[in-house]
Order: structure tokens, then C-alpha cells, then sequence
């Protein structure tokens, strides 16, 4: 039998925040993995932290805004195999917050049209939701 390569599971929880037919990309700043690229904002989910807790915690740690739990919509989910760790990413959507986007630690923020997305270079796992997204809205 062959021997399957396990690598770690990390699960990062996802925000597409929508406003009027455009939707919010962050660009990763320097010093961080992945620097450079566009991503929906978000972040990993602590021991014992529901996703939907995570992303509350991490818009109002990273743009300064206040979501609740229940404007969060399932959207769709991305599995990718990293070269150190397997990556698992529940996305959300989310149409209402409070207070302005304010970017603190020092991200770029853009609105975005989804047919837009084909221009910003993303990481793999965050790629397959420009189609998705697309065919959404």
C-alpha cells in the first residue's frame, strides 16, 4: 500500500465583502508569506474558534469594520495543497457592516468588479474563486 505524505491541515476562514457590485480585495504587504498578492480578507481560525467567530475577529483586527455572525453567508470553499501545509478555506459572503474599511497593518485595499479579478495576481488557492465569483454575481 502506498504511504500517503501527510502535510498540516490549516483552516483560514475567507470574507468576499460586497457593496454595490464590487467586491474588496486586500494586497498581502511585505514580510508576509505570499507577499504582494490579492486576497479576500480573513485569517486563520484559532483552536476552538468557529470560522464565522474568526472572521469577526479579523476584519475588526484588519480593516476596522464590525460584522456579525449571522450577515456572513456560506459561499463556497477552497482546498489547496501548499508545499508545507494543506490549506483548507471556508468563504463567506458578507453585504452589511459597520464603519469604513480602514486597512491596519498596512495592506492595500481595492473594490473590485468580479470580471475585474483576472488582473490581480492571487494565491493558487484563492484563484478558483475569480470564476466562481464570476458566475455568481
Amino acid at each position: 500500500m502506498a504511504r500517503v505524505e501527510t502535510r498540516p491541515l490549516v483552516l483560514v476562514a475567507a470574507c468576499v465583502l460586497l457593496d454595490g457590485g464590487q467586491l474588496l480585495i486586500t494586497r498581502r504587504p511585505a514580510g508576509k508569506p505570499l507577499a504582494g498578492l490579492w486576497e479576500f480578507p480573513g485569517g486563520k481560525v484559532e483552536p476552538n474558534e468557529a470560522p464565522e467567530a474568526a472572521l469577526v475577529r479579523e476584519l475588526r483586527e484588519e480593516l476596522a469594520i464590525e460584522i456579525a455572525p449571522d450577515d456572513l453567508a456560506p459561499f463556497t470553499f477552497a482546498s489547496h495543497d501548499y508545499p508545507d501545509f494543506h490549506l483548507l478555506m471556508p468563504v463567506y459572503l458578507c453585504q452589511s457592516w459597520r464603519g469604513a474599511v480602514t486597512p491596519l497593518e498596512g495592506q492595500e485595499v481595492c473594490w473590485v468588479k468580479p470580471d475585474e479579478l483576472v488582473a490581480y495576481d492571487m494565491p493558487p488557492a484563492d484563484e478558483p474563486l475569480k470564476t466562481a465569483l464570476r458566475a455568481l454575481l
